[in-house]
Order: structure tokens, then sequence, then C-alpha cells
């Protein structure tokens, strides 16, 4: 066999891209809605963005980064995820001195040196938001609700949020301390990446899915009972907010997340019918970040969605139908060809999806291909018609037909009849 794409990574076919460009058009009419604003960072960045950001000690910086030296002899990453360039870009173009909240989403490929499965790839997309410049609870209803609107307006309804307070630095370490003295006569009966995590980041055993540890830590102290009353007070609040919003949560003490910035609110969006992968949007709070890597003192908070579980999900589903008319240039003979492609240019310039055949078969032939590639009008032009710059159009559904000259599709009374094919 010859070359083939490199181990979890995918080609993403024309079939399956409109499943693609369908999620990407959701999300966005949706953002836009609610003054989100796009912006795009580079796949790869210095690492120590990373190290910093997501923390030395998290698997991701430890095990799955991609990291790479330069000619220059320096160290490069590519991204394994988005917010650390996004507060990167924050700070280096000075977004907070604008004042205000920055409302930011993004979109684009990721990486990660991991185990490929189902809707699990090394290099796999995300679309993702962050709010940056309010430590008010608001701000975290406010995501939660945006991405619960996305994935709702996509079909998704089985889904369950399921929300933690992973509280600030000083309720994390007195935790972290209760919850090692805790697991540490267990240390033997752990599963291997456990014990390893035990002095390293022992809240990452917490989200193990070995069944064993997961038994153990099920007894284990609960970081909800160690929150501070500002901590609990933020987490009442944002609890409120989403009971306002009519948004139902279950609290899931065992929910941290993966990465070291998290403060306060932790939250996944969970499909019950992918399984034990279930997560298809997670995100939290980050209060520290921004300080943490050379910025002002600035809460935030974002999400991230990945988008290959999404379209495992949205592949079950038919997409709703065009809304335009998918055009079908069909033609036999120098001159027709000449015209069709003239006339397929024209009709492009007023907006029409149109697609010209090639091929320089047999009209039957052309015609049952415009049928499979999903077209919903044949515009065909042979030597006559050609003659008399006229075109057979030929609606496929009900398998009408009329002569007209070319020119008078151009006109606005044939954009309501072509509409009305789709």
């Amino acid at each position: 066999m010859g070359l083939q794409a490199p181990r979890g990574t995918r080609d993403i076919l024309p079939a399956e891209r409109v499943y693609w460009q369908y999620l990407e058009g959701i999300a966005r009419q949706i953002l836009e809605r609610a003054a989100y604003r796009e912006i795009c960072t580079p796949i790869f960045e210095q690492t120590q963005l990373f190290e910093r950001g997501i923390g030395e000690a998290t698997d991701i910086v430890s095990k799955e980064m991609y990291t790479f030296s330069d000619r220059a002899q320096r160290s490069l990453t590519l991204r394994p995820e988005g917010t650390a360039g996004v507060v990167r870009a924050y700070i280096e173009h000075g977004l907070h001195s604008q004042g205000g909240v920055q409302r930011l989403w993004y979109l684009g490929p990721m990486f990660r040196y991991e185990r490929p499965q189902a809707g699990r790839y090394r290099q796999f997309h995300q679309l993702g938001v962050e709010v940056l410049g309010s430590a008010d609870p608001r701000a975290d209803a406010e995501v939660i609700a945006v991405a619960l609107d996305i994935l709702q307006a996509l079909g998704l309804n089985d889904l369950t949020l399921m929300l933690n307070s992973v509280g600030d630095r000083e309720d994390r370490s007195a935790y972290r301390q209760a919850l090692v003295d805790y697991l540490t006569p267990y240390k033997a009966e752990l599963d291997a990446d456990s014990q390893e995590r035990l002095q390293r980041n022992p809240l990452r055993i917490l989200d193990s899915k070995d069944p064993h540890t997961q038994a153990i830590v099920k007894e284990a102290p609960r970081l909800l009972d160690y929150l501070s009353p500002r901590s609990r007070a933020h987490f009442e609040q944002v609890q409120s907010l989403l009971q306002d919003l009519g948004i139902p949560y279950q609290i899931n003490p065992a929910l941290v997340r993966g990465l070291d910035y998290y403060t306060h609110t932790a939250f996944e969006f969970q499909d019950l019918s992918l399984g034990n992968e279930g997560t298809v949007c997670g995100g939290g709070r980050y209060d520290h970040l921004v300080e943490e890597l050379g910025g002002p003192a600035t809460p935030a908070i974002g999400w991230a969605m990945g988008l290959e579980r999404l379209i495992l999900l949205l592949r079950d589903r038919p997409l709703p139908p065009r809304n335009q008319p998918y055009l079908y240039m069909v033609t036999r003979g120098e001159a027709a060809e000449r015209q069709g492609l003239i006339l397929a240019q024209q009709l492009r310039h007023q907006g029409y999806t149109v697609d010209v055949d090639l091929s320089g078969s047999a009209f039957g032939k052309q015609v049952k291909r415009a049928d499979r590639v999903g077209a919903t009008v044949c515009l065909v032009i042979g030597e006559s018609e050609a003659t008399d710059r006229t075109v057979q159009v030929k609606w496929l559904a009900s398998g009408e037909q009329v002569l007209v000259p070319q020119q008078e599709l151009l006109s606005e009374s044939w954009r309501s009849r072509f509409l009305a094919a789709s």
C-alpha cells in the first residue's frame, strides 16, 4: 500500500465536510448573536507558553505535546489546546487596555499524542470561547448557556450538564493535602497512572477511568467541603443563575478537568449516546492564567467543544435541506460546451451553485450524474440549443422540462422558480 495519513490523523472528504460546514455555520450564527468575536492564533507557539499555562505536571505537557526545535534551536509546540494561545494574544496585543469584557471565539486544529479512538485523534478540531475580564457569576452562566444553545441547535437533546467548583488556589492547597493523606494508604491498589499522579497531580486521580480506582475515590474527601465562603458563594450564584435560565445540571464532585489553570466553576456537557467518551464540551473559570503569563490580573472563563465527537452524532441525523438551488450544466458539442461554461459562470455571479459536467459523455449519463450528486435542476445545451442560444431547463424531481433563451435565466423571475425546486 502507498502513502497513508499518519496514525491518529484523518482526511475529511467532501461527503463528510458538509456536516462540518453545517456545524460551523450554526456555531458562528449563535456566537455572533451573543456578541462574541472570532480570533485566530498560530497552530504552534513557544513551548514555554503551554508549560507555564497548562502546567508541567499535567498529562498534556508531560506526555502528549508535539514539541520540536526550529532551525534557530527555539523550542516550539503544536498547540494542544486553544486557551493559552488566546490569552497570549490578549496580552501581546493589549486587548485588556480596551476596557470592558472581551468575548472571543476560535475554531481550528489542535494536536496531542494520545491513543486514537472513536471521535478522538492526534490532530483534532476544537470550537472554543473565552470571556476575559469578568469575575461575575453571570459570565459563568452565559458561557454555559451559549454552549447549550449550540448543542441544542445541532439537534443534541440527550445532554447532561455536569457541574463542580474546584475553588481557588488556597482551597485546592488544603484539599490537595487531605486527598493525598486519604489516598496514600491505597497507593498500591491504584492504577499505574494514578500512582504516578499521587504526588505530582493528585486531583487528576479523581478523574480516573479505572474501576478499582473509582471505587477508592468514591469515599475520598470532597473538594466542595474545602471551599472558602467566597468560593462557595460564587458556586451557589452560578447554580442559581442556571436555575433562572432553566438549565438543569448535576453536581459532580469528581469533575476537576485536566488543566492546572482552572479555578472555581468547572463543567462538562455529556451526551449519553457516546458512552464513556460522551463529553462533547468542557470548560471552566481560570482567574489567574492571564497574570501567570505576564498580563494584568484578569478573571476569565471559557470552554471548548471537540468537533470530531459532534460530527459522530450529527452523521446519524439528516441535514436540513439546501436553501439554494443546485444547478447542473449538461452540454454536448463544442459550441454548446463553450456556451454552457459562459452561462454557468454568469449564474454563479448571481449567487447560484452551478456544477458543470466536463465529461462530454451522452446526455443520459450526464443527467444521471446530476441526480447522483444531488442537483435539483439540469440545464441542457445541445447542438440545436447552441444554435438558437436556448437551454432546456429540466427539474429532476418532477421531470418537467421547458425550453427558454439562455439570457432569460439571469432574470429575477427565474430565481423564485429555481428556489421552489430546491
